[in-house]
């Protein structure tokens, strides 16, 4: 079987390493006679996949002993809601910085529990570029920052970031985290969904300074509480088990590809691969985002016209390549180059651009 060209944004492409042990083992992990999701998450089997987990996770991102790593279902779209329920104290204000769709969908989960201000936006300027933010004294009764790391729609990503000395700073860093090195002690909280660079869709890791864990209210349902997550090690309730074993298999294959620094050298290699087909296509392709902004993750573009875009589109997926097609939301054209897409893959789409421009 060929593996196909996938460039989808979310479930997105997984090691075919990772696949192929997971395959292995399917049946029968460990010799225990049974699958991974099979097995009770009360199990010494399944506790070491669990702690293996976090292990791996802490060991890559060197994150401190001053942080809980957790895991937790719902998503992305759940944190949108349990950072505020969590963080967001009376007479406080949430700050927001808007740079995409799923800024504004935090900003709107969060407004609906506490006061939220929108801190810097690039909106108006249809989201091609990271905004300016700048601390300002007005802001003592800040909760929190609340940034979004990378901007899966619109093909944006932040390449450095505010301080977090006078506010603590909150990041969805769902679709670009391990994509790079990064200094835990920059964010006080970090949340993730898995199905970008992480693993499967189904669990998302939480990575936040333990001194926060003070702030969450008595009254909060357990569920949406993440002092109850940090007090029983994820496993206050039954978890995702087979999301965490494939998270492992995958911290597994990034510290054998040589860790975050080699990965980031290779994403950087890909990135700049679909970015000068369309930097010297002398506008045929039209990139969305600004230079300065550009994505590692994923790489937006339009075609000179709407026929022009179909036309790709429709070729693109008669020669194989998967998941091209923008965001619902605003169409065009999108490449999602997460860490497990091959090189190869992104070669070849680079080829196919070079081909259809010279003959469309």
């Amino acid at each position: 079987m060929n593996r196909a060209l996938n460039f989808n944004a979310g479930p997105a492409a997984l090691p075919e390493a990772v696949l192929k042990k997971a395959e292995k083992n399917w049946l029968n992990f460990n010799g225990s006679g049974m699958a991974v999701m099979e097995l009770s998450h009360r199990s010494k089997e399944y506790q070491t996949v669990h702690d293996q987990a976090i292990s791996l996770l802490r060991n890559l991102l060197s994150i401190p002993k001053e942080y809980e790593v957790l895991f937790i279902q719902g998503g992305a779209s759940l944190q949108f809601s349990m950072v505020p329920m969590n963080l967001l104290g009376e007479g406080q204000i949430a700050q927001y910085v808007l740079s995409g769709s799923w800024s504004e969908k935090a900003l709107k989960e969060a407004s609906k529990i506490g006061n939220t201000n929108i801190a810097a936006s690039s909106k108006d300027q249809k989201y091609r570029f990271i905004p300016d933010y700048i601390e300002d004294a007005s802001e003592s009764n800040a909760a929190y920052l609340h940034i979004t790391s990378n901007n899966t729609i619109y093909g944006t990503q932040w390449h450095s970031f505010p301080s977090n000395e006078k506010t603590p700073l909150i990041a969805d860093m769902s679709s670009d985290i391990l994509c790079r090195p990064l200094d835990i002690n920059n964010f006080d909280l970090i949340y993730a969904g898995a199905q970008k660079n992480l693993g499967p869709s189904g669990v998302t890791v939480v990575i936040i300074r333990k001194e926060l864990l003070k702030k969450s209210p008595e009254g909060l349902p357990s569920m949406l509480n993440y002092h109850t997550y940090a007090e029983n090690n994820s496993l206050y309730n039954t978890p995702p088990t087979l999301a965490i074993y494939l998270l492992s298999l995958v911290l597994e294959w990034a510290e054998e590809e040589g860790g975050l620094q080699q990965i980031q050298k290779m994403n950087e290699e890909k990135a700049k691969i679909l970015y000068d087909v369309i930097d010297k296509s002398k506008g045929f392709y039209i990139g969305h985002a600004h230079d300065d902004s550009r994505s590692l993750m994923n790489v937006t573009f339009n075609l000179h016209s709407e026929e022009a875009s179909m036309a790709f589109l429709q070729q693109a997926k008669e020669a194989g390549f998967v998941g091209l097609g923008g965001h619902r939301s605003i169409g065009g054209c999108r490449a999602s180059i997460y860490n497990a897409v091959p090189i190869e893959h992104v070669q070849k789409l680079a080829e196919f651009m070079r081909a259809f421009k010279s003959k469309y």
